[in-house]
């Protein structure tokens, strides 16, 4: 922004500099111009009148001195005829006399009184005023004079006072860019504090507030209000999960002692109540289980991080060894198929989360005798597949919702297990989708990111997730 600053001012500056430097320049020079067209129309008229005083009174002798005297002293040409157009004086040292001019227009028009100014070319290819006066008293004309002014030190004065015009624009530009940078520095010190507050905080940490000190007023209140939002943010999330890690102790126990009194009823009671008791420890630990994908979701809203590449193959491998011997006990086999996928990102810890819901909601619903296939995609994509009932497309739509449960559930799920699979793939950059699977199973497809040559991982914010246990949660 600084920069953008500073270009604008400067481009304002270069422009007030342009609208008032080249109409001055402008003007300069057709001033310059103006005024030596007068001094030599001025000087010719009374050259002329020298000329036809001596060409009256005889004196023709004196013609050559007169106007050799004058173009040496400035630097001009001189010519002066008779009435018939014949050169009698010529101050070029190569000019000659007695040659005859009255077929040139300007001379010819001298001889019938007339005079002319105009700016031509001479034979050198040089720029030059040329002033053409009959000498002529009243309306007899006895010779004429043309006065050839070169342009050169015309031209040399305007290029000094342009040369003079853009030195001043370059000194003045030079002390606007120095103004501009302190200002722009100055309007934008605020913000490049609070960009730097707000990495801070998106990363889940404020060390730094934005400085609320300087800058514009407009500026130092952002800054300051900023300051206040982000500590009273802090200060609530630091509440809740305090408040998790508290209740995740306080409500164990109580839930313990519940379901022991539950179970000290069992010989006090008659046969017949047997299946109600059975029915209320078996709710007891439903919302334990409940209480703890509460905590565990809450606990990964409150905190992100940033997400990491993770080796998919490694991971898929270690959670199958660990899942194999609950499987055995169902009877389902475990397999995985496809090639491997190679490294993804993935915020630490969450791939396996992400691959213990799946699975323990598979083996829940997967009959003895069947198989749980792990199919990986090159790309990168991981599909899990059972031969479980499946879902309908409704349930399908409705699945990540949380504490949603099929009408015909037949499991002690808590609906949050795939919710938080959903949060940890979003939270990892990549999607997670429901689909059915051959026969009547469900295909859990995840889709997360390759790790490319030179790519960079995507910006999260927050805690560490690979000190936690993994979170297996029934749908």
């Amino acid at each position: 922004m600084t920069r953008r600053l500073l270009i604008s001012y400067l481009a304002l500056a270069l422009l007030v500099l342009a609208g008032l430097e080249i109409p001055l320049g402008y003007l300069y020079a057709r001033g310059e111009l103006s005024q030596a067209s007068q001094n030599v129309e001025r000087d010719a008229a009374m050259l002329a009148e020298v000329a036809e005083e001596d060409i009256e009174e005889g004196r023709l002798d004196e013609l050559p001195d007169v106007v050799g005297d004058y173009a040496e002293r400035t630097g001009s040409h001189v010519v002066v005829t008779d009435r018939q157009g014949i050169v009698l004086a010529d101050s070029a040292p190569a000019g000659r006399a007695d040659v005859s001019l009255a077929a040139e227009a300007d001379i010819a028009r001298a001889l019938r009184n007339r005079r002319t100014v105009t700016m031509t070319t001479d034979a050198n290819g040089r720029d030059v005023l040329s002033a053409t006066m009959p000498g002529a008293s009243g309306t007899t004309v006895r010779g004429t004079l043309r006065l050839t002014y070169p342009l050169d030190q015309v031209d040399a004065r305007v290029h000094r006072i342009w040369g003079a015009l853009a030195l001043t624009g370059a000194c003045i530009l030079a002390a606007v860019a120095l103004v501009a940078v302190a200002l722009a520095r100055w309007i934008t010190r605020p913000l490049r504090t609070l960009e730097a507050a707000t990495t801070q905080l998106a990363e889940g940490r404020l060390t730094n507030p934005p400085d609320d000190t300087t800058g514009p007023p407009e500026l130092r209140r952002l800054a300051a209000s900023f300051t206040h939002t982000a500590t009273r943010l802090q200060h609530l999330l630091k509440a809740q999960q305090a408040f998790a890690s508290e209740a995740s102790h306080q409500l164990k126990t109580p839930l313990t002692a519940l379901r022991l009194r539950l179970e000290n009823f069992e010989p006090y009671l008659d046969a017949r109540a047997h299946g109600s008791l059975d029915e209320a420890i078996g709710e007891v630990e439903r919302l334990g289980r409940m209480v703890q994908g509460l905590l565990a979701l809450a606990r990964l809203e409150n905190t992100a991080t940033t997400p990491e590449p993770v080796d998919l193959d490694t991971v898929l491998t270690d959670r199958v060894a660990i899942w194999e011997p609950l499987a055995a006990e169902q009877y389902v086999t475990l397999d995985i198929t496809g090639l491997p996928a190679g490294q993804v990102w993935a915020i630490p810890g969450a791939l396996e989360q992400i691959i213990d819901n799946l699975l323990a909601n598979a083996l829940r619903v997967s009959p003895p005798g069947t198989n749980i296939t792990l199919h990986r995609i090159p790309g990168t994509e991981l599909h899990i597949v059972d031969q479980g009932p499946g879902m309908s497309a409704t349930d399908r739509e409705r699945a990540f919702d949380r504490f949603w449960r099929s009408s015909d559930s037949h499991h002690d799920g808590t609906g949050l297990g795939l919710p938080i699979v959903r949060h940890l793939v979003d939270a990892s950059g990549g999607t997670v989708t429901l689909h059915p699977g051959p026969g009547t199973g469900l295909a859990a497809r995840i889709r997360l990111r390759p790790v490319a040559a030179r790519s960079r991982a995507p910006r999260a914010g927050g805690e560490d997730f690979g000190s936690r246990r993994s979170i297996s949660m029934g749908i």
